[in-house]
């Protein structure tokens, strides 16, 4: 029985309950201490899971369970971002009196989304395509593309990453500025986050894959995370579309 999956739900409990605290004037240091307890409960998690797959245990059986997981915990992040589009075009469809019966907001000037977040799209689609690259070299056993590639597209990632904090200096609006600062930072930030988790699940695909640790045959590993980025990217592009160009 693994302790991993509790812990798990008990530093993520953390890093929220920690967050909000962070928000409301308390300790930045609590938060710093639950990001740092999720980072090492998902490094034991990810090394135990890598060492069952090493010694054989990951059969078609478990694999199929595994497979289905990933399809469970993304068909819950599909419906946890559906509940912010849901506000999002409830508040924008029919603004009320006290965002000046205007969308947006009176007082709000949005990003211009022909900058920074068109640039940010090319950049997570590029990353889509390097990813689907190092599967299909995967795939066809080139160990070398495969490791190219995952590469690569961690350094997009990270790239996506430092555009998105540049975005967010440069926003004349903060969080507190009306259900439009509210929505943006909440569902741009959301993203950013899972980003940086996608950024991390290929990261480690990159060792592994630098080791010998997939083959054409044996790379489940690799494969949910790929679903993720995909995923990923496919919010972005939801975002960009709905909350950018169409909402700005």
């Amino acid at each position: 029985m693994s302790p991993w999956p509790f812990f798990s739900s008990v530093s993520a409990v953390c890093v929220v309950v920690s967050f909000v605290s962070w928000l409301s004037g308390g300790c930045i240091w609590s938060l710093v201490f639950a990001v740092v307890l999720v980072l090492v409960v998902l490094s034991q998690w990810w090394r135990d899971v890598i060492r069952e797959s090493d010694q054989g245990w990951h059969t078609s059986y478990v694999a199929n369970n595994i497979r289905l997981g990933m399809v469970l915990f993304i068909g819950s992040e599909v419906f946890f971002f559906f509940s912010f589009f849901w506000a999002f075009f409830s508040c924008s469809l029919v603004p009320s009196v006290e965002v000046g019966g205007i969308w947006p907001p009176v007082g709000i000037v949005p990003l211009n989304p022909f900058g920074l977040p068109l640039l940010n799209t090319s950049v997570l689609l590029g990353s889509g395509v390097s990813v689907t690259w190092a599967h299909h070299a995967v795939l066809a056993g080139n160990r070398n593309e495969a490791t190219a590639g995952l590469t690569f597209t961690v350094m997009m990632g990270l790239y996506f990453t430092f555009l998105q904090i540049c975005e967010y200096v440069e926003c004349t609006f903060t969080i507190a500025d009306s259900v439009y600062g509210s929505l943006f930072y909440v569902m741009t930030g959301f993203h950013g986050v899972h980003v940086v988790l996608g950024t991390l699940i290929l990261f480690v695909s990159v060792f592994r894959c630098f080791s010998f640790g997939f083959s054409s045959e044996r790379h489940l590993g690799l494969e949910v995370g790929i679903w993720y980025w995909h995923f990923v990217d496919v919010v972005w592009i939801c975002l960009f579309l709905c909350v950018y160009w169409w909402g700005g």
